[in-house]
C-alpha cells in the first residue's frame, strides 16, 4: 500500500500546518522536526508553535519533508517554505501564482473524504477576509479605482470593473452560510452505513397464524392410494397469469 501524501502549508494568518501524517512513523517525524500534534474534531493534524520565526519556519519546514521522502512519504510542501535548490520553476503555470495556488484547492476538494475535509478547504475560498472570492473582488475594486485615477475618460471600462467586483461580492453573499451546512455533508450516509440492518419482527398474531397447527401438518400427509388429497383451511387459487398493462 502506497505512503500518503503529506501537505505542508502556510496558511493566510502565518501558521505552517501539516496534514495527512495518520500514521505514527509520519507523526514522529514531523514532532522531531518540531512540529506539534493537534487531534481534534478535525482530525489529526501538526503546527508549527505560533511564536516560531518566519526563518525557522522555512527551516523546519523543509527539513521534515526532507525526512518524509527519505521515509518515503509523498509530500506536497508549498514553494513558500522550500529551500531545497531546484532547476524546476517554483509554480507550474509559471508567473500565475494565483491560479496555480487556486488550483491546488481545486485538487484538495476533489480529495476531500468528508464535510470536515471539504469545510477546511472551502474556509480558503469563502473566509470573509482573507478568501479567494474576497480578495479577487477587492483586486477587481482595486483596478476600477486605478482606472479612474490614471485616465478620467475611461470611467466605462473602470465601471466594469466595478461590476465584476459587485457580481463577486454578490457570489459570496449566495455562499456565506454554506459553512453550517458543509458540517452536515455525508453525516446523513455515513450515519445510514453504519446502522445495523435489522430483520424486521412480525407482530405475535402474525407469527401464530404461521406457526404450523398438529392437525394442518397431518392433513397434509399424503393419502392412501385411490384416495384424493384433502387440505385444511383456505383452498389454494391456481397462479394467476399477469395480464397486459393498461
Amino acid at each position: 500500500m502506497p505512503a500518503p501524501t503529506i501537505t505542508i502549508t502556510a496558511e493566510f494568518s502565518g501558521s505552517v500546518v501539516a496534514k495527512g501524517a495518520t500514521d505514527d512513523l509520519s507523526a514522529s517525524l514531523l514532532k522531531h522536526a518540531g512540529f506539534q500534534q493537534i487531534d481534534d474534531w478535525y482530525g489529526r493534524r501538526h503546527r508549527l508553535p505560533t511564536y516560531t520565526s518566519l526563518a525557522d519556519k522555512v527551516s523546519i519546514a523543509t527539513h521534515a519533508a526532507e525526512m518524509l521522502r527519505a521515509a518515503h512519504y509523498g509530500v506536497d510542501l508549498a514553494p513558500s517554505l522550500d529551500t531545497t535548490p531546484t532547476t524546476a520553476p517554483a509554480h507550474p503555470l509559471g508567473p500565475y501564482t494565483a491560479g496555480a495556488e487556486i488550483i491546488r484547492l481545486t485538487e484538495q476538494v476533489r480529495s476531500a473524504e468528508n464535510g470536515a475535509d471539504l469545510r477546511r478547504v472551502v474556509d480558503h475560498l469563502l473566509h470573509p477576509e482573507y478568501g479567494v472570492l474576497e480578495c479577487a473582488r477587492e483586486a477587481l475594486e482595486a483596478v476600477g479605482e486605478q482606472i479612474n485615477d490614471l485616465d478620467d475618460d475611461a470611467y466605462e471600462l473602470a465601471d466594469q470593473f466595478g461590476l465584476a467586483a459587485g457580481s463577486v461580492s454578490s457570489a459570496w453573499a449566495e455562499l456565506a452560510d454554506a459553512d453550517d451546512e458543509l458540517r452536515h455533508v455525508g453525516n446523513t450516509q455515513q450515519s445510514q452505513t453504519e446502522a445495523p440492518t435489522l430483520s424486521p419482527k412480525l407482530p405475535d398474531h402474525q407469527g401464530a397464524a404461521l406457526a404450523t397447527s398438529p392437525a394442518a401438518a397431518q392433513a397434509r400427509v399424503s393419502p392412501a392410494l385411490g384416495g384424493e388429497a384433502t387440505y385444511s383451511g383456505a383452498a389454494v387459487r391456481p397462479p394467476h397469469a399477469p395480464g397486459p398493462r393498461r
